[in-house]
């Protein structure tokens, strides 16, 4: 009796086993397809259903469960089975672990991480041809993001150079302003005290014409004394005139004038004579002269 129930134990177990594995063989090949048939939601699933509810730690299993999420876009779950499978045994799945892993991060803009995490994959397997391949595409971009970097340090440097020196030239520029004013300012000045000395000097030109040279003043004296002294020649012209009109009136020659003029002088010089001689005997002597 118990050799029949003992029969019966293990007949259930064996099917267990055997309905096992045909259970995980399905999920592993319905996952397979979902995935390439680009069904991810439900490949995740069937690959999560084999980790943790029939609890099969197959590295391979994690490996297409993360694959799996990658594709889903999410990244953060897909780095956590990346990151367990670092542990394991197999060196060409660690390998590949790490190589998705630099993927991840040079997605990210990250390369001199995603540079140091193809470099352990190239440790764990030298083989894999397309970890390297990542490894110098990542060392490009690096040169080249270290490149652009510099570039725009430069460039920043450049324009705070021009930023620096526009400030220079707008103070210089300024200054030069300020000067010309203050230089405008002072001829200005100057003009204006130029100009006040022009008239200060006309002002004294008009006085000192005003005032007269003396030699001006007796060239005038000397013209006015030769316009009098014509003037005079005139009226003694004129008076000569009018004397011959009258002695023709008169009916006597000029000759016979001239004698009577004579005579008369000499009469007025004779009575001026006698007159001073009597002044002179009339002056006492007592007195002073003046």
């Amino acid at each position: 009796m118990k050799l029949i129930v003992g029969l019966i134990v293990v007949a259930f177990t064996a099917f267990g086993i055997i309905a096992n594995i045909a259970t995980v063989n399905r999920l592993k090949k319905e996952a397979a397809a979902a995935y390439q048939n680009g069904e991810y939601e439900k490949a995740i699933a069937n690959y999560q259903t084999l980790l943790d509810s029939l609890n099969i730690e197959d590295p391979n299993i994690r490996l297409n469960l993360a694959h799996s999420l990658i594709q889903a876009g999410d990244t953060v779950s897909a780095q956590r089975n990346y990151n367990r499978l670092l542990r394991t045994e197999d060196t060409n799945i660690k390998s590949v672990a790490y190589q998705q892993m630099g993927v991840i991060a040079s997605g990210q803009k990250k390369y001199e991480e995603a540079l140091s995490i193809f470099k352990e994959s190239l440790k764990a397997n030298p083989s894999n041809e397309e970890a390297r391949y990542n490894y110098e595409l990542v060392k490009e971009l690096l040169k080249k993001q270290e490149e652009q970097q510099q570039n725009q340090e430069n460039q920043q440097n450049q324009n705070q150079q021009n930023d620096q020196q526009k400030d220079k030239n707008q103070q210089e520029q300024q200054q030069e302003q300020d000067q010309q004013q203050n230089q405008k300012g002072e001829e200005g000045e100057q003009s204006e005290q130029n100009e006040e000395g022009q008239k200060q000097e006309q002002q004294q030109e008009q006085q000192g014409e005003s005032e007269g040279d003396p030699q001006d003043a007796e060239e005038q004296n000397t013209q006015q004394g030769e316009q009098q002294e014509e003037g005079d020649k005139s009226d003694e012209e004129q008076s000569a005139s009018q004397m011959s009109e009258r002695l023709k009136e008169m009916n006597i020659s000029e000759e016979k004038a001239r004698m009577i003029l004579e005579a008369m002088r000499n009469n007025e010089m004779q009575y001026i004579q006698q007159n001073r001689r009597r002044q002179e005997k009339a002056r006492d002597r007592t007195k002073p002269d003046w």
